[in-house]
């Protein structure tokens, strides 16, 4: 497996849900954090937390339908002299639900490419060749397995263009140590997927970060973490890399 102990991970929307429980994930697993939220009083109970388990722990702020912030937010993170060995863009977000949806407006498509296509690109774009000259990293982008609803377009457009960038990234870095993925938590009980989703937030660990700890070489895949609910790390490991191909 991969070894994240003593690296440095950026998780973008940490401070509640699938980003809050991944951030206490990674930091039992030894890895340092840098905890991004759209305001810093909103991961200073989760800072605490990952701190007690005995990392190092940084916190960013920046609203991800702001590209200016993301710039800003990116260069404070250079400013820190780490390298950032993992990113994992958790952050999302569904801006509404439309009966009416031909009647769809243009601002639910602008602001959900902004905040789930276009800022995840960024940062993308900014560490990724950080991390091929290192010879090793790894990027998670959260998807979704939204389909056929036509009254979230925004959002699931913006999920397919996400899909799209992350795989034809992949195809760059396949077979190195270098790896970007794909990675789904379900339809879980979060303030995005709301009261009557089916899943509890807790049954998408470890499958949310198991793109991670994936150690052969290959990118671009998809990675439901539905699929390795109440797994040990070293069997969803195992599993991902024998089940899941990539698509080179």
């Amino acid at each position: 497996m991969y070894d994240v102990k003593g690296k440095w991970a950026l998780i973008t929307g940490a401070a509640r849900g699938i980003g809050y429980l991944t951030a206490i994930f990674m930091a039992q697993q030894g890895c340092n954090l840098i905890l991004h939220s759209r305001d810093l009083s909103h991961t200073r109970k989760v800072a605490e937390e990952t701190r007690a388990l005995g990392v190092e722990v940084k916190t960013v702020a920046a609203e991800l339908n702001d590209l200016d912030a993301v710039k800003r937010m990116l260069e404070e993170i250079d400013s820190f002299g780490v390298d950032v060995d993992i990113v994992l863009n958790n952050a999302g977000l569904q801006v509404a639900y439309r009966t009416d949806y031909f009647k769809t407006p243009v601002e639910d498509y602008l602001t959900s490419f902004n905040v789930n296509t276009i800022s995840p690109a960024m940062i993308c774009y900014h560490f990724m060749p950080k991390m091929i000259a290192r010879g090793s990293g790894r990027i998670l982008n959260t998807t979704s397995g939204i389909a056929l609803d036509v009254c979230q377009a925004g959002y699931s457009a913006s999920k397919a263009a996400l899909d799209k960038i992350t795989i034809d990234l992949g195809s760059k870095v396949q077979g190195t140590d270098v790896l970007i993925n794909l990675t789904d938590p379900g339809w879980c009980r979060t303030d995005l997927g709301g009261q009557w989703a089916p899943n509890a937030p807790e049954s998408a660990i470890p499958g949310i970060v198991v793109g991670v700890f994936v150690n052969d070489g290959k990118s671009g895949r998809f990675l439901g973490a539905q699929n390795f609910t109440g797994m040990t790390l070293e069997d969803a490991v195992a599993k991902a890399e024998k089940e899941f191909s990539s698509p080179y």
